[in-house]
């Protein structure tokens, strides 16, 4: 089955001498892996290597069998040309850091328009702004919305938040109830806008913990889910 679809590279990953296997989120359907043979060496074909790097925005045109193996891209171009993502040092680590979130957190082959569309808005909101301190907490906050456990805010006025069951209460009830100040300024990223966000002021041992805090919610919350490995140069910059 050919394919036209809009595509965020999640990941990419040298096979053999020349060959690519990228990972793309699919906004038709969902995650897939494609090789891409002699891309490493090819410089006058239609699909060229440098076209997938983590978090670019492209349209593809693809050849789905649908039967759980590696699908084959037969064209690809740039969708939305970043101004600032993958040159920008500060924004370059948030890049590598998201796409290994993503890559830990998205299993799906099937279609979630809502969270394709979600990503590319906050993907461009990023390459246009230069006010970031927060995107990371906001945007894994935001991005629980379209995993399917956000927290429930009903009675987001209690001291404890349960990590396990998503929810505040008044009284701890488990191991990851958790309170303190970093809950008391979490709440303040439930149902903000990005733009609204950066203007909470955080220290840096407090931006600190309350990433920390959202990474084991995305723990308990998906299977397999693990702590990417470019959380320590996240930390480094922003804390």
């Amino acid at each position: 089955m050919i394919i036209n679809s809009p595509a965020i590279v999640i990941h990419s990953l040298r096979y053999s001498e020349a060959d690519l296997i990228v990972l793309l989120f699919t906004k038709t359907s969902g995650l897939r892996s494609y090789l891409l043979r002699g891309v490493l060496k090819s410089k006058r074909g239609k699909i060229r290597a440098s076209l997938f790097q983590p978090l670019t925005l492209l349209e593809i045109e693809a050849f789905h069998k649908d039967k759980g193996s590696l699908e084959k891209i037969k064209e690809a171009k740039i969708q939305t040309i970043y101004k600032t993502l993958h040159t920008d040092f500060v924004k370059s680590s948030l890049v590598f850091f998201i796409s290994e979130v993503l890559k830990n957190a998205i299993k799906e082959e099937e279609p979630n328009t809502e969270l394709f569309e979600y990503l590319e808005t906050a993907l461009v909101w990023l390459d246009e702004h230069e006010t970031i301190g927060n995107f990371h907490i906001v945007f894994l906050t935001k991005l629980t919305q379209y995993l399917g456990f956000y927290p429930d805010v009903s009675v987001d006025q209690a001291i404890y938040f349960n990590m396990l069951d998503g929810v505040f209460q008044n009284k701890s009830s488990n191991a990851y109830c958790i309170n303190g100040q970093h809950v008391v300024e979490f709440k303040s990223f439930l149902g903000t806008t990005f733009e609204a966000s950066m203007e909470i002021k955080l220290s840096k041992a407090m931006r600190g913990k309350i990433l920390a805090m959202l990474l084991v919610y995305f723990e308990l919350h998906l299977h397999g889910f693990k702590k990417p490995k470019s959380l320590s140069v996240l930390n480094e910059i922003f804390n």
